[in-house]
């Protein structure tokens, strides 16, 4: 067995005694080592039989590392140990006694599209429009009855109860006629086995002398409930977690069971893990000052294990673009050979930040969800708009010819497409071909006329309106959004945002640099295009979710504004204030050696500007934390743009706020040339500027970002 050195803190920890222990574990604590060392100490020490051990965590890839680990520790029969997910034990509970839980031996698991097609169904047979009770909605809704969570006043008042609990009872009837059971069903069965059936008075193989529960602070009711009942015989369980970093109670995480472990489990140790091994002691006095602020915590005290270190950074921006910009730049001068995260609220936010990367020739990568550019609602109304400009783009229109679904299938698609080539024509045209002859039935012509007018109509509005109007338009007449409000939330969230994200980039190019509808789709391209040439690339951007459990030698947490951190969801909610602030820690102590908090002065929300109030948990930092004023010097050196065109974090560095414009006065645009002053809105750096350029017309733009100057 190879020696593993432990600090005294983590000895304790894995030698704790028989009987219900709680290990509070700080972030980069160590905590893996501690549940696989544990391991190790009860078989090689205490003599336990490895079939004895139960280890549970949340994803297989937590499980395969620790059976990894454990089997470097122990050897081969570390295998015998149960060391798995949730749903797996379930599932190998579940098969050893069927009958018991209700079920059939022969019992299927139904995925996530089975289980969607059901729910489908099921509001058919009620006569119910799938527009108005949208089926993956609906299955959020049911997924969440069967962990014992309650519906919102908003769910109820929108779905009506009674109609909710008829296609549950649905639901559930259609489940039992196919024997089958869904992944929410396979927690909620093995539940009621353990705590109504004598099972475990029968069954030796499934009383476990040692349990052990890795972040415990995640779990939900029902696995609660099944680690209380597995527990009971012995009541030798170990759980390990951090109160601080619950995070997921919009997934159903409960943090009662890690808040109240010692009034479950009387007479539970508790221990703490409070060493550090990851950040310097000045990121740990900043992240822990603001969690302390919550009152649902058991609490601990962080200690760096490592010297030295800065204090935190905060940097402060005239908007988004410059905020972007300005962290691009750091990135560039600071950051080569440092592994660097830039970490966000919502996934929206990473349009800013990618536009001025890639301006400044910084590989990086976008984690847990593709660039903005590539998103699949991006890239649907994109496709509409690459069809307003030129309906004869093929690739545009078999991307939407049946989103949102109109009743288009392949067979459809294969009879235009056949046309198209026989006669030598885009799919386009072959589209107009088959809508004068019969080879399709009525009805799916009458969808095929709706869309060609559609696009027709696109086309008319884009010579009346800019792009940022003009992807309105495409969302409102397409019937996109009532697409995405069948998404549970709060992925529908997510994707109406990245919609109102796109209008708003549209109108900040249309308004900063006169763009049309052209160059703002070559633009797009070439930002996408260049997402799938970054290998290895040392800058990551992430949502603060997807962070948890990662370090980096430097964080930017960007957006640090009231409505963004913490979300506006959580201002009239003090529970989830507590878990913003929990996020917040979290995003905090990804840090290893530096901390910058980013935040702008005004951000544009839905395609309008709006000034930002900055984030109560600022102020909520020791003020000792920080490394003195907030640096709003703007950069010395800015990154070239990709496009060969003056991009729009460049636009935004050249900028000339002290600029003043008056009607009849000739300018320069470095792009334009010289033009007219028409109209002057506004005054300083927020004035808008109407100006007349030979070939152009009149041409609307900002003058903070025009990069405008005196003839």
């Amino acid at each position: 067995m190879t020696e593993i050195t432990l600090s005294a803190e983590q000895t304790a920890a894995v030698r704790a005694a028989e009987g219900p222990a709680l290990i509070l574990a700080g972030a980069g604590s160590g905590k893996t080592r501690v549940i696989t060392e544990r391991v190790a100490y009860l078989v090689s020490a205490l003599g336990a039989d490895p079939r004895e051990i139960l280890a549970v965590t949340f994803t297989n890839k937590a499980a395969d590392e620790m059976r990894r680990r454990i089997e470097e520790r122990i050897g081969g029969h570390a295998r015998q140990a149960w060391v798995m997910t949730f749903h797996a034990l379930c599932v190998r509970i579940l098969r050893r006694h069927p009958e018991d839980a209700g079920l059939a031996r022969a019992f299927v698991i139904w995925d996530q599209d089975e289980c969607l097609n059901l729910v489908k169904r099921s509001i058919t047979s009620m006569g119910l429009q799938d527009k108005l009770y949208a089926p993956r909605r609906v299955l959020s809704l049911l997924s969440m009855q069967k962990n014992g969570r309650a519906w919102s006043e908003a769910d109820v008042r929108d779905y009506r109860l009674e109609v909710l609990n008829e296609l549950a009872g649905r639901y559930g009837a259609g489940l039992r006629a196919a024997n089958a059971v869904d992944f929410d069903d396979l927690l909620a069965f093995t539940a009621r086995l353990l705590e109504e059936s004598d099972v475990l008075d029968r069954d030796a193989g499934l009383v476990f002398r040692y349990i052990l529960v890795d972040e415990y602070q995640d779990t939900n009711r029902l696995q609660y409930r099944i680690v209380r009942a597995l527990a009971s015989v012995h009541k030798n369980i170990t759980v390990v977690g951090d109160e601080d970093q619950s995070i997921y109670s919009w997934r159903g995480a409960d943090i009662r069971n890690i808040l109240e472990f010692e009034r479950d489990f009387p007479g539970a140790a508790i221990l703490r893990l409070e060493e550090n091994y990851r950040s310097t002691q000045a990121i740990l006095d900043a992240a822990s000052g603001l969690v302390a602020r919550n009152e649902s915590r058991i609490g601990k005290t962080l200690r760096a294990m490592r010297a030295g270190g800065q204090r935190v950074e905060n940097l402060v921006a005239r908007d988004e673009y410059e905020e972007a910009l300005r962290v691009a730049t750091d990135i560039q001068r600071n950051g080569e050979g440092r592994r660097v995260a830039c970490l966000y609220r919502m996934n929206a936010q990473s349009r800013a930040l990618e536009e001025a990367l890639a301006g400044a020739r910084v590989r990086y990568q976008v984690v847990g969800a593709v660039g903005f550019y590539a998103r699949r609602e991006v890239r649907d109304i994109v496709s509409y708009l690459r069809l307003a400009l030129n309906p004869d783009d093929d690739s545009a229109l078999r991307r939407v010819i049946n989103v949102p679904p109109r009743g288009v299938g392949e067979q459809s698609l294969a009879i235009i497409s056949s046309t198209a080539q026989q006669q030598g024509l885009s799919l386009w045209g072959g589209l107009l071909e088959v809508l004068k002859g019969s080879m399709l039935p009525s009805r799916t012509r009458g969808s095929l006329a709706r869309f060609v007018s559609l696009v027709e109509e696109l086309g008319a509005a884009r010579e009346i309106h800019g792009p940022g109007e003009l992807v309105g338009i495409v969302v409102q007449t397409t019937g996109y959004e009532d697409l995405i409000d069948q998404e549970p939330s709060p992925i529908r969230e997510d994707r109406l945002q990245n919609l109102k994200e796109l209008r708003a980039a549209a109108t900040d190019y249309e308004e900063r640099e006169g763009l049309g509808l052209r160059e703002f789709l070559d633009r797009t391209f070439l930002l996408g295009d260049a997402d799938s040439i970054r290998d290895d690339a040392p800058v990551l951007l992430m949502t603060l979710h997807a962070a948890k459990g990662l370090e980096f030698d430097t964080v930017f947490l960007v957006g640090m504004e009231e409505g963004l951190i913490p979300h506006m969801r959580a201002v009239q909610d003090p529970g989830q204030m507590e878990e913003e602030r929990r996020l917040c820690y979290v995003g905090m102590t990804r840090a290893k050696s530096r901390l910058i908090l980013t935040r702008a002065r005004e951000r544009s929300y839905f395609g309008d500007r709006r000034a930002t109030l900055p984030s109560r948990f600022l102020s909520e930092i020791p003020p000792e934390c920080f490394d003195g004023a907030a640096s709003t010097t703007p950069p010395a050196r800015r990154p070239a743009s990709p496009t060969g065109a003056t991009g729009a974090t460049e636009a935004a560095a050249k900028s000339s706020p002290r600029a003043k414009f008056r009607p009849g006065q000739t300018v320069i645009h470095e792009r334009f040339g010289h033009g007219t002053v028409l109209r002057v809105e506004g005054g300083g750096e927020d004035a808008k500027l109407t100006v007349s350029f030979p070939g152009r017309g009149a041409t609307r733009l900002l003058a903070r970002f025009a990069g405008l100057r005196p003839a």
